[in-house]
């Protein structure tokens, strides 16, 4: 499988400078005043709670932001499942940095191990059956490049990313349109010689699922609010016509149900606007003077 590679993007950064700005403000008055410039530590990086742990390549960039002399050893693999009082890092170098720098670094990391093992929870459960976890744009604003890393690491695959890489056609769209074929049929003419773009067009009923079959153009059907007795209805009406994608509805309980459905994916929103961040800690160790 080749590697998931962590978003080097510019707005990455900016949320990063943004967030230590944010905490930082006009200093850290606490560690100004009662530290010595020169004062040297190291710390630890504490997993308190077994889980997935993601975020690891966010360490380096955001501890660089505050000093070119803090230096890091990750001492797990990204995506790893680790028990619990794993020391999953250390570093050393300033402790006003190191200090500076711990609220901002803990954040992205609990936040984003939280998603990927909230991920990994849904994706075993539907092993075993045909069909995939996707994610979803309920993403916190901001982050969504962050989340849906996180969740490529948990196992899921990754939905569209924003509104510009992908057509989805849902209810809304419809409305304006007039219909499905309306719709369907004015993307299509738009985007025919862009053989990149996907088309997803979203089923309120079966009879909704019949007339996107008589659209051409089309790759993929979402079974919006469907049971999942609907869905294995419109699976076989589909048949190999096209992608079948679940969606809306769905939770842990119910997910397994979806998935023997027969659908090609099931999209969760669970997995990034309801995961809770991991326990993770850093611990200061040897305090010493330049």
């Amino acid at each position: 499988m080749k590697p998931i590679q962590f978003p080097v993007d510019s707005s990455v950064l900016r949320l990063i400078q943004f967030a230590l700005r944010e905490d930082i403000g006009t200093g850290d008055i606490t560690s100004d005043l009662s530290i010595e410039p020169t004062t040297q530590g190291a710390a630890r990086f504490l997993l308190k709670e077994e889980g997935v742990i993601c975020g690891l390549p966010i360490l380096p960039i955001v501890f660089r932001q505050l000093s070119d002399a803090i230096h890091l050893d990750v001492l797990v693999e990204e995506g790893a499942y680790l028990p619990a009082n794993t020391v999953i890092a250390t570093a050393t170098g300033p402790a006003l940095a190191l200090l500076s720098g711990e609220r901002t670094a803990l954040n992205f990391i609990q936040r984003m191990s939280g998603v990927a093992t909230k991920t990994r929870q849904y994706v075993e459960r539907i092993a075993g059956t045909n069909a995939r976890i996707l994610d979803t744009r309920k993403t916190i604003p901001g982050w969504r490049l962050l989340d849906k890393y996180a969740t490529a690491i948990g196992g899921a695959k990754n939905h569209r990313i924003g509104l510009y890489d992908m057509v989805m056609i849902k209810d809304n769209h419809i409305t304006a349109c007039g219909g499905i074929r309306q719709a369907v049929e004015r993307v299509v003419s738009e985007v025919h010689d862009r053989p990149t773009i996907r088309v997803e067009v979203e089923a309120q009923s079966l009879e909704d699922v019949a007339e996107i079959l008589s659209c051409s153009g089309v790759h993929r059907v979402m079974f919006d609010n469907f049971t999942p007795e609907l869905v294995a209805q419109g699976v076989r009406m589909v048949g190999n016509a096209l992608e079948t994608e679940a969606s809306g509805g769905i939770t842990y309980n119910n997910l397994r149900q979806y998935a023997e459905a027969g659908v090609d994916f099931v999209s969760v929103g669970a997995i990034t606007h309801s995961a809770v961040a991991l326990d993770i800690s850093m611990k200061l160790v040897v305090p010493r003077q330049a």
